[in-house]
């Protein structure tokens, strides 16, 4: 019997919730109960995939030793580790071309600015586009960014490799393992286009961004016709 199997059914603890609010009805209730029913196997459900994906077997050696340029230089991909055994790599949308970066990606990287110091606890955490760096850092003043760490794909190859093999301009975020001597790709966020359900906009699971979770609990929810802008009116 695995543990899964000796959990109480999720409809059992919702009934066992026992939460009430001024003046909700009893059919707001027992929807609010149902709900939860799904929302604790949503919960049991993530669980379960975060699980499978720690089990993933050994990935791919890292072809090379990648250089990049960072705020204080030439780094090259090994050193990206700093003292940790994980990196994880967002490769954000601010190629040579484009003008302004990209809004979703700006929105992304503005919450974990907040985030960095925590997550590299545990792991390395770094930003990669493929602008010189001048550009980089000039959004992050711009953005008030303190913690996030921005390099520049100069060349390219990191993008070719584990972005786009066309060198598109596109979001990725990839995780990367230092153990026994060898570097290996761990996993990556294949969810896209091609991936989608229909009328969905495209996006992986778990979503990265905090917005979209904040919005998800709201009578508005993401809305179909509505993304995050690099500036607002005030």
């Amino acid at each position: 019997m695995n543990a899964t199997s000796q959990l109480k059914p999720a409809s059992e603890l919702a009934k066992g919730n026992g939460v009430h609010f001024p003046n909700e009805s009893p059919d707001y209730r027992r929807a609010r109960d149902a709900l939860l029913a799904e929302e604790i196997e949503l919960r049991r459900h993530i669980e379960r995939v975060a699980e499978q994906r720690r089990a993933l077997p050994p990935g791919g050696v890292v072809p090379g030793n990648y250089a990049f340029v960072g705020e204080h230089g030439h780094v090259n991909f090994a050193d990206l580790f700093g003292d940790k055994q994980t990196l994880a790599v967002y490769s954000y949308m601010y190629g040579p071309q484009r003008e302004q970066p990209c809004p979703m990606c700006t929105s992304l990287m503005a919450a974990w600015d907040g985030e960095a110091p925590d997550v590299e606890q545990r792991v390395a955490l770094v930003m990669v586009a493929r602008s010189p760096i001048e550009r980089l850092l000039e959004v992050k003043s711009q953005r008030g960014w303190r913690n996030l760490r921005l390099y520049s794909d100069v060349d390219g190859d990191f993008t070719r490799d584990y972005v786009s093999a066309e060198d598109a301009d596109m979001p990725a975020f990839n995780v990367f393992t230092r153990r026994d001597g060898s570097i290996r790709h761990f996993w990556s966020g294949e969810m896209g286009a091609s991936t989608a359900d229909p009328g969905q906009d495209p996006r992986g699971a778990p979503d990265l961004m905090p917005l979209w979770t904040i919005l998800d609990c709201t009578p508005e929810g993401r809305g179909t016709d509505w993304y995050p802008r690099l500036d607002y009116d005030q």
